[in-house]
């Protein structure tokens, strides 16, 4: 299939032949790139009187760089990459610039430079007289009366009438005709570009496109070659498309992806087979070739972690199970081994020893998996696990659980996944005695007892997440939006002591300011929903503890310690009472965080590039700000947001970027009630204490970008 696109006029093409010419005769002249860096420093590269065609386009246009950011705009620090001027190549530049103005309707464009040179340096500015343009007066689009959807193909095209006449958008309008044309049945479709009249004294043109669609067809014989290990229909059932189908090139596109995503094999193709088809045929015969990647995987780990200490994991993965695609998977993990006892408690497990709620007990999750990939359609999936495990929130909460889910997920529209999950549990959870007082106003063992009972609970959970980053591990470019729904009830299982509806949203984006300066910025919102609870102390909104919002850590607001964010409750021992309600020693009231039904945390960071070891070593100026409060019932507590900015040195590793974050923060921590305790006996002394910060500065160390 060949594409032709003729030339407006012959007076334009004799215009744009000559500007070629002249590049090209230019351009051999030209010295060799080892010159440029005999030349001055670039420390300014601007472009006045653009309006049709943006900066960026015109910068990639031409060959003269503009230095980074820090080495136009903060010389004095001596940091960023400085960029030399070639002269023979700013002249050429000037062509450049006229030629793409030309090609984009402006045929009398003129394109002149004001330079600014010292001894050192060069300022460049590129001053433009775009002129009037060459506007589509008509555009006849032709040889589509056969086709039964003629007017989906014709809408929203690149170029339309009264726009600039573009030779990039009516090659664009050409290709975008031609492949809805694929998608509709058309195999062998091609469109001819050509030009009717352009009239240079009234700047208007008209143009016609020849569609030719060709003969209709739909998806005949598919062949599969190699995948011996794996059944030839299963790889059938991956396609979006099968035998008997209307031919659309986008269930081509579509099946090769499921390819991919199955994890079965490391190189997939799917397209038509040349060798039996011929122009003019009905039907197209596709060829599926697959190459096999590894069918069973092994793996281990260990590590240390501040709030994990040391921490280890294994798994072991069968990708092919029947061979029909089926996963089998088995994970195990272990975590706050040593904690009080090992080498790295004075170190990175520093604080945790102070953790009596559950980094005394060892964590552990044991879990097994069986996917389905194909489940009702090529784009589900259906997968069914068992889990047994022990997890805990530092200071707040130790959950131990057995329980099985199912998923099914599907890859929506657009390569957006859709996952909803049902999940049963039996466990209970431990908290500190003073979080079930704050909720029900009274410390009844009873009520304590009872929230602490074994229990069955539900869940059902749906998740959507769109990801558009060049990086999974260290993005620089793109937008993550992930939008998450849990619902908890007795009408699906649960109990009346987990009744909650959750929805927690989440958003960041990644913009590149110069060479490896990156701007991240990250929201995140939370609500839940819970019906009021009565036991024998009072009634309240009660939410189980491991599901409310905790805020404070490496991850979102890094002034504060992990979970000191938000609502707190603190107790102290009985001797540090005073009479009048005061503590004695600040020092030995213990913060015990309670978390909120409600959250907002925000963050912008800049990521920078050092003068040393630029290539390894980055450093980030950033600001977080976030809350987490309780709204309703007896706990009630303001939305007051707080904000702490800081610096941070990022270290390339191969598992993501280590991370140094110091934060400054002068404010205390969050008022609450105060708690003396005597023998285990809980009494109220005043709901208004404050306890304050004990460091201004305070340190953050993790493994991977915090967003």
């Amino acid at each position: 299939m060949f594409r032709f696109l003729a030339v407006a006029s012959e007076t334009s093409f004799r215009q744009i032949v000559t500007t070629a010419l002249l590049l090209l005769v230019v351009a051999i002249r030209a010295p060799t790139l080892a010159a440029q860096d005999q030349g001055l420093v670039i420390r300014h590269l601007g472009f006045v009187g653009n309006h049709a065609i943006d900066v960026l386009t015109l910068e990639s246009a031409i060959a003269t760089t503009k230095s980074s950011w820090f080495a136009r705009n903060l010389v004095f620090l001596g940091l960023g990459q400085e960029r030399r001027l070639n002269e023979r190549e700013f002249r050429i530049d000037v062509a450049r610039i006229r030629l793409l103005y030309q090609l984009s309707g402006y045929l009398d464009a003129q394109v002149d430079t004001v330079v600014t040179r010292t001894e050192r340096e060069a300022y460049l500015t590129f001053r433009i007289v775009e002129g009037e343009p060459i506007r589509v007066r008509s555009l006849e689009i032709v040889g589509l009366d056969s086709v039964p959807d003629r007017r989906q193909v014709v809408q929203y095209l690149p170029l339309r009438v009264g726009m600039p006449y573009s030779r990039y958008l009516l090659v664009a309008t050409a290709d975008t005709i031609q492949t809805r044309l694929w998608n509709l049945g058309f195999p062998t479709a091609s469109v001819l570009a050509r030009r009717r009249e352009v009239d240079r004294a009234a700047h208007t043109a008209d143009l016609e496109l020849v569609a030719d669609p060709g003969v209709g067809a739909v998806i005949g014989s598919v062949q599969v070659d190699g995948g011996s290990a794996v059944d030839s229909s299963f790889v059938r059932s991956l396609l979006a498309t099968a035998a008997g189908r209307v031919f659309r090139f986008s269930d081509l596109y579509r099946s090769q992806l499921n390819l991919y995503q199955s994890g079965l094999f490391r190189f997939a193709t799917v397209g038509i087979d040349t060798t039996r088809f011929a122009l003019g045929d009905p039907s197209v015969p596709i060829v599926v070739r697959v190459q096999e990647g590894p069918l069973f995987r092994a793996r281990a780990g260990i590590g240390v972690g501040t709030n994990d200490c040391v921490r280890s994991n294994l798994g072991w993965t069968a990708r092919n199970v029947g061979r029909r695609g089926r996963q089998f998977d088995v994970t195990a993990q272990v975590s706050k081994l040593g904690v009080a006892v090992s080498p790295f408690s004075s170190t990175l497990c520093r604080g945790l020893e102070a953790d009596t709620i559950g980094s005394r007990k060892v964590n552990y999750g044991l879990s097994a998996s069986f996917r389905r990939p194909v489940f009702l359609s090529p784009s589900n999936a259906l997968t069914v696990a068992a889990f047994a495990e022990r997890r805990s929130e530092f200071r707040v909460f130790l959950r131990d659980e057995v329980g099985t889910s199912i998923t099914f997920s599907r890859e929506g529209s657009r390569g957006v996944p859709i996952a909803v999950t049902y999940r049963l549990s039996y466990g209970a959870t431990q908290a500190s005695p003073v979080s079930f007082c704050a909720f029900f106003l009274a410390c009844r063992a009873a009520d304590i007892a009872q929230l602490r009972e074994r229990r069955f609970t539900a869940s059902i959970t749906g998740t959507v997440s769109r990801q558009r980053v060049n990086n999974l591990i260290d993005p620089t470019r793109g937008s993550v939006y992930t939008l998450e729904g849990t619902f908890s009830s007795p009408l699906i299982g649960s109990t009346r002591f987990s009744q909650f509806t959750r929805v927690v949203g989440e958003a960041s984006w990644y913009r590149p300011l110069g060479d490896n300066v990156v701007l991240a910025t990250h929201v995140r919102g939370g609500l839940i929903f819970a019906p009021p609870l009565r036991l024998q102390g009072g009634a309240a909104n009660f939410v189980p503890p491991d599901q409310r919002f905790y805020a404070g850590g490496s991850n979102d607001v890094r002034g504060f310690d992990r979970n000191e964010l938000g609502p707190v409750i603190y107790v102290t021992p009985d001797r540090n009472v005073l009479a009048d309600g005061s503590v004695a020693f600040p020092d030995s009231v213990q913060a015990a965080p309670i978390g909120g039904n409600t959250a907002v945390i925000g963050n912008v960071e800049l990521r920078l590039p050092t003068p040393f070891f630029s290539g390894k070593v980055r450093w980030a100026a950033f600001v977080d700000a976030g809350t987490v409060w309780e709204r309703g019932a007896s706990l009630t507590s303001g939305a007051n947001v707080r904000l702490t900015p800081g610096l941070g040195l990022r270290f390339a590793t191969p598992l993501g970027p280590a991370r140094f974050d110091v934060a400054y923060n002068d404010r205390p921590l969050p008022q609450g009630t105060l708690y003396s305790s005597l023998d285990g006996v809980l009494t109220l002394v005043r709901s208004d204490f404050q306890k304050p910060a004990s460091h201004r500065f305070n340190l953050q160390v993790s493994v991977g970008q915090a967003f």
